[in-house]
């Protein structure tokens, strides 16, 4: 039996995070095979452990230190790790950490788990060291840890092409082993039907109508691009509305309103969160069209979701979203008036025409992106060591 330990996800289940819901499918999909067995840290107040389709979910309590938190937590998992494995003298083991968040630590622990007899995977994510959220002294600690994390492990796997040549063309001085495995995604419709309560209740309080809004959902940050998209919008002849779920963020939202003056135009709906992941796929189902701002990062699990339930998708034109959509998209640009004008194109749209997208984007998913593929691909190197 292979034994892999996984680090750097908020935990099991319950946690709705793209690395989260990772782990979740991974351990779902592979609860039933006998050859590997999966032990997941858990951000969580409580101590101890239990079991969650068949893997073993260790409980981390954390303190709250502020933005020190994710450190500590990543290498309170190692310890939790090295000491399991050195108490059960188990041999092989595979350590894999999910983001390069522990850089200076990267060293002591492959040390340490190469003396056990382990090896180490990394998943470097995206390009966290981008993002608008983080202040430059972040940004550079971000830059330096991923440098020192590539350094020391043993595989990287990587969830984008995009990233893979990052890694591979940025850090070739250190000759990384790397390989790709996406993120999944399901195409299955929702258990809802059009008619459920719960979802015509959720249209006729944020006063939607069916197929007649365009749809985003991500994290309310800047390089998701949302002032481009609000802006765009609002520029566009659309009679649609554009409904908004995201995150909590006044200031970023009051910081919009003031360069945008949003709120006077009552198409743009900011429509809170949600979190019931039968409602969300049916409201995706029903969009017009779903619009994507993302840039900074690899696959990105909200588009693979909208790439399986949403006929129509109209992305920012980067490399991680061609790699993923391909033609089973339409692409923007952020130089004005590039959005307004697909969004007019998309209006008139027929109906064949819309669903001729949908079932381009739905094959994509199945075909490269469906989380049994992905499961597979995981078991493969597991199994392999690499």
């Amino acid at each position: 039996m292979q034994h892999v330990f996984i680090i750097g996800s908020k935990g099991i289940p319950g946690a709705y995070g793209g690395f989260e819901t990772f782990v979740d499918k991974l351990t779902e999909y592979h609860q039933n095979n006998f050859n590997i067995k999966y032990y997941v840290a858990c951000k969580d107040d409580k101590l101890g452990t239990f079991e969650y389709h068949n893997a073993c979910c260790f409980r981390i309590k954390v303190p709250k230190i502020g933005a020190a938190q994710a450190i500590f937590y990543d290498v309170a998992a190692l310890k939790w790790c090295c000491n399991y494995i050195r108490e059960n003298q188990i041999s092989h083991p595979v350590v894999y950490i999910l983001a390069c968040r522990i850089g200076p630590f990267a060293s002591y622990f492959r040390k340490k788990i190469h003396k056990l007899g382990g090896t180490v995977y990394l998943n470097p994510d995206g390009h966290e060291w981008k993002r608008a959220k983080w202040s430059m002294p972040v940004r550079a600690y971000w830059k330096i840890s991923e440098k020192v994390m590539v350094r020391n492990a043993d595989l990287l796997v990587c969830d984008s092409q995009n990233i893979e040549r990052y890694i591979v063309n940025n850090y070739s001085r250190y000759q990384p082993k790397t390989t790709f495995i996406a993120y999944g995604s399901e195409t299955e419709p929702s258990r809802l039907s059009d008619d459920d309560k719960v979802y015509t209740d959720w249209l006729r309080e944020k006063k939607l109508m069916p197929r007649e809004y365009y749809l985003v959902v991500g994290r309310f940050v800047p390089e998701n691009n949302f002032e481009t998209m609000i802006r765009e919008f609002m520029r566009s002849d659309s009679k649609k509305d554009f409904a908004i779920i995201t995150t909590a963020n006044h200031a970023f939202l009051e910081h919009l309103e003031r360069k945008l003056h949003f709120r006077k135009d009552g198409r743009i709906k900011f429509v809170g969160t949600v979190y019931e992941r039968e409602l969300l796929k049916k409201i995706r189902e029903n969009a017009f069209g779903y619009l994507h701002g993302h840039e900074v990062g690899g696959t990105n699990p909200s588009l693979l979701e909208a790439l399986g339930s949403t006929d129509l998708n109209l992305l920012l034109d980067v490399g991680f979203n061609r790699e993923v959509a391909e033609d089973a998209a339409l692409y923007w640009k952020k130089e004005s008036g590039s959005l307004a004008g697909l969004i007019g194109k998309a209006d008139r749209m027929s109906e064949s025409e819309l669903a001729e997208m949908g079932r381009k984007a739905r094959k994509r998913i199945q075909d490269a992106y469906s989380w049994e593929y992905i499961a597979g691909r995981y078991e493969d190197i597991f199994l392999s060591k690499g």
